[in-house]
């Protein structure tokens, strides 16, 4: 999947709280300070692991496509169990033994598994797939943060007595609104509907449908994510002379030559989101002609 390179589009922006954000550490082991203390870089600001980020847009993609697809492992997997992989252990065990023949290479094994991973994990990576999809930590600008964290209290409430219940008392650090993180993101080798898929989740996070760290219930967590510039390079095949050039212009600091103006990426996001229907629209009919087969 990655032997032969053939796209790369790479995303900066930034991404702001609209809410109060959570994403806490754990509970602290400091004798002073925030019982749940938040994520924080090596010089204590706050820090939006890519992680979680990735984590938030993969779980919104998973229900989209379970409403589209039905609840069918082979085209939406549940990644927090094993028995709901799109490929069970045993199934690639089996997979390596219907290609271990002398005359099966490693690509005809690297495509049987592709074929049988769901649509997801090939975008966002699986234990026997690495992801296309690649987000940094996110660290706040440094000129807009002052260290100014802000701790709530937290407590659960005696159904008897509609007070604090005994011991029950702590409290939380959280980042405030307004805060802004730097954002960046890369993806490479993606099909042109992995890359709509994308977009979709992206929107989700421009519009503020996504909401980050603990506390979601209470208010917490909900960002705005504003795309700043985007590069885009498509390795034309049998082109080698692009690509060359695409490697000497990156070496000497001429990347923007492949910055999409915003007409430009509008345009390639209709594209990918139009690639990203008409997949899921022939996934669709094949599921259904399945089913109805089988009954």
């Amino acid at each position: 999947m990655f032997d032969v390179f053939k796209n790369r589009l790479e995303i900066t922006g930034t991404l702001t709280t609209v809410t109060a954000l959570r994403i806490s550490q754990g509970r602290s082991t400091e004798p002073i300070g925030s019982d749940l203390p938040v994520v924080k870089d090596s010089l204590g600001r706050p820090l939006i692991p890519g992680a979680s980020f990735k984590g938030a847009m993969r779980s919104r993609l998973e229900s989209f496509l379970r409403g589209i697809l039905g609840n069918n492992r082979k085209l939406v997997a549940n990644p927090a169990n094993e028995d709901e992989w799109s490929l069970t252990a045993r199934e690639i065990r089996y997979l390596k033994d219907e290609n271990k023949d002398a005359n099966a290479d490693d690509a005809a094994l690297t495509q049987a598994i592709i074929s049988e991973t769901d649509l997801i994990s090939r975008l966002f990576g699986s234990p026997w797939i690495a992801s296309k999809f690649q987000v940094r930590d996110l660290t706040v600008f440094r000129d807009a943060w002052f260290g100014q964290y802000q701790e709530r209290d937290g407590v659960a409430i005696d159904r008897d007595t509609e007070t604090a219940a005994d011991g029950k008392l702590y409290d939380f650090q959280v980042v405030p609104a307004g805060t802004p993180f730097e954002f960046k993101a890369i993806v490479e080798n993606a099909e042109d509907w992995e890359l709509g898929l994308l977009m979709i989740g992206l929107h989700q996070f421009e519009t503020e449908q996504i909401p980050l760290g603990g506390g979601r219930s209470r208010g917490l967590g909900v960002v705005r994510l504003e795309v700043a510039d985007v590069w885009w390079f498509d390795y034309p095949d049998g082109k080698p002379d692009e690509l060359l050039t695409y490697l000497k212009r990156l070496v000497t600091g001429e990347k923007d030559h492949y910055k999409l103006t915003s007409d430009s990426f509008e345009s390639h996001k209709q594209d990918w989101t139009e690639a990203l229907i008409t997949k899921l629209s022939e996934k669709a009919q094949s599921n259904a002609a399945t089913a109805s087969s089988a009954s």
